[in-house]
């Protein structure tokens, strides 16, 4: 498989690690990135930059993206000059953006029109899931092409599922985030009530990351909490548009989530307070806005 060119749009916080790790494994990598200078590292590795999607599709075998929100998805794969319109018979196009399961499936069936093969793809981790090659992968769309490209997928993560027709990778993806969207609240507010009861916040750490309590978010995001850093390993404005995608299709299932609704409405309140750019951590200091003081 290293003998495809596989060509890479969307090299932001994670894009840029995962392409990265494509180079270093010998693959020929063509980029597009809107922000040009964002791909410029990836350049110099090794990479060719390409001055459109439509260059792009056309120079590559199997093309992977990763980019902001569903409409961004629909621009680069459904537009005059997007990735469907250019890929070659045969490739294998996957998107790896957090996206609607409908679009998803509205792809694969345009790319079966074409003779293009599709998979959706999204990933958890974060840029140190992404950084160490380390992500959750949940895939979806046909199994054959799943097979054919399994072992690139290994090269950027070491938890990578299959998890059945198109679509199906999105709608784990959205499960993914109901489970951390109220955890993440409860990672924050355990930080605040053990600092207000003047504790060793290292030793807490160390107490109940071990025991019922553990979660990702608790051991990565919990220090970050602690030391004030809301770099972006996952953006805010990405996380709420995560959670909206989540409500909508629960809501098509007449499902109710009081834990999603209520993480929601807290991170909207954090969007409004200007930290749309920050990582998700940073809901602790929205909280400790309320701190009534003694």
């Amino acid at each position: 498989m290293s003998s495809k060119t596989i060509g890479f749009v969307g090299t932001g916080v994670m894009g840029k690690s995962m392409a990265g790790h494509l180079i270093d494994k010998g693959y020929e990598v063509n980029v597009y990135n809107r922000t040009k200078s964002k791909a410029d590292d990836l350049v110099e590795k090794g990479a060719t930059w390409c001055d459109s999607i439509a260059t792009l599709s056309e120079k590559s075998d199997i093309i992977i993206s990763i980019v902001g929100y569903p409409k961004d998805v629909e621009s680069i794969y459904l537009s005059q000059d997007g990735i469907l319109n250019h890929a070659k018979a045969n490739s294998i196009v996957i998107d790896m953006t957090t996206s609607s399961p409908a679009l998803a499936h509205d792809i694969y069936e345009k790319a079966k029109e074409r003779n293009i093969k599709s998979l959706d793809a999204p990933v958890s981790g974060g840029d140190v899931g992404a950084k160490n090659a380390a992500l959750t992968i949940m895939v979806g769309g046909d199994q054959e092409a799943y097979n054919q490209v399994e072992d690139i997928f290994n090269l950027l993560g070491k938890n990578v599922v299959y998890q059945g027709k198109s679509g199906n990778g999105q709608h784990t993806k959205l499960s993914n985030q109901i489970a951390i969207a109220a955890g993440m609240l409860g990672v924050a507010e355990a930080i605040i009530y053990a600092e207000e009861a003047g504790l060793d916040i290292d030793k807490v750490f160390n107490s109940i990351e071990h025991g019922a309590a553990g979660s990702w978010s608790l051991s990565n995001l919990g220090p970050r909490m602690v030391k004030e850093d809301y770099a972006p390993g996952f953006y805010v404005k990405h996380f709420i548009k995560d959670m909206k995608l989540a409500i909508e299709e629960s809501e098509k299932m007449g499902l109710y989530m009081p834990g999603l609704l209520k993480a929601k409405e807290v991170y909207d309140a954090l969007s409004e307070a200007g930290y749309d750019d920050n990582g998700t951590q940073a809901v602790i200091q929205l909280l400790k806005n309320h701190i009534k003081k003694r």
